[in-house]
């Protein structure tokens, strides 16, 4: 008998949830880098094991939202959680709850759904021992369903977690096909693909004021996928820092952005890239529907 269970990956920003989504699955399916924010939208994947499959729901990083942007990506969250038949809470080895942890509880307590607490980076903490003080902090904070100190950088623990996760999986046919790892299409990651290495190779505040729009994309008969993408920005100073001095940042972006996408699409890519400024895009409801960021 098959079986499905369906889980809201929910967290903080920078605490790697779509690291440890990226991991369960074995696919490079939602982008990573060490800037807060970097998941905006909900993002499925899929993977099985025997009998059961997975639905993993990648949410954005639970924080104060600061535009309208922010306000959808907390949105998304918040309906997620409620919608689902286990919630997988993501947290780093503190021993400390911090402010968008407690939010984070109140709202999973409110949606009475169950919740597993992963302690990711445990690789980072020479004496496991302290993982005692942070699992007694969370367990007197909220009753989980249970405590998992993980490792998405080296899969320590995953397969416990996986193990916990199933039994949350309820008889029935498959939602996806056994061959499908992603609700996203090819498109779409290829746009995130580009945006994550925005996200890698520029400072400060200028990749979070990015959004990248796939114009073209199209297979010849050769076999070499043509993409053209527009990336946008909401100053024009920002442009001239992504374009670089003679094109040099962009061709960096694009060089890097094409072997993703090649080893995605399992062809050659021929990437061409623009850069144009929208003002004030994460504030503009027309301009987040344009972006892909549509509210149910």
């Amino acid at each position: 008998m098959t079986k499905t269970v369906m889980v809201a990956v929910c967290g903080r920003p920078n605490v790697g949830k779509s690291t440890l989504t990226n991991l369960l699955t074995g696919e490079k399916i939602a982008i990573v880098s060490d800037k807060p924010q970097t998941t905006r939208n909900r993002i499925e994947a899929i993977f099985q094991r025997d009998e059961t499959q997975f639905i993993l729901l990648d949410t954005p990083g639970f924080h104060k939202p600061k535009t309208r942007l922010g306000d959808y990506m907390v949105k998304v969250v918040n309906e997620t959680v409620t919608d689902v038949d286990l919630a997988l809470m993501v947290v780093e080895p503190v021993a400390k709850i911090g402010k968008q942890e407690e939010e984070l509880l109140a709202r999973l307590k409110s949606a009475g759904t169950p919740v597993i607490l992963a302690i990711n980076k445990i690789d980072t903490v020479e004496d496991k021992r302290n993982l005692l003080e942070v699992i007694a902090v969370y367990s007197e904070a909220f009753e989980f369903e249970s405590i998992i100190p993980v490792s998405a950088k080296t899969g320590d623990g995953t397969g416990e977690l996986v193990n916990e996760m199933e039994k949350y999986a309820t008889e029935g046919p498959w939602l996806f096909p056994d061959d499908m790892i992603t609700d996203q299409p090819e498109r779409q990651i290829c746009a995130e693909y580009i945006r994550e290495k925005l996200l890698l190779c520029l400072d400060k505040e200028i990749p979070h004021g990015t959004a990248v729009e796939i114009t073209k994309f199209s297979e010849r008969d050769s076999g070499i996928t043509d993409i053209e993408a527009t990336i946008y920005c909401e100053k024009e100073s920002h442009k001239r820092i992504i374009i670089g001095k003679g094109g040099s940042m962009l061709r960096k972006v694009g060089e890097l952005a094409r072997k993703d996408i090649e080893e995605l699409t399992g062809t050659k890519v021929n990437l061409q890239t623009w850069v144009k400024v929208r003002e004030n895009w994460r504030d503009s409801a027309a301009s987040l529907r344009n972006f892909g960021y549509r509210e149910n």
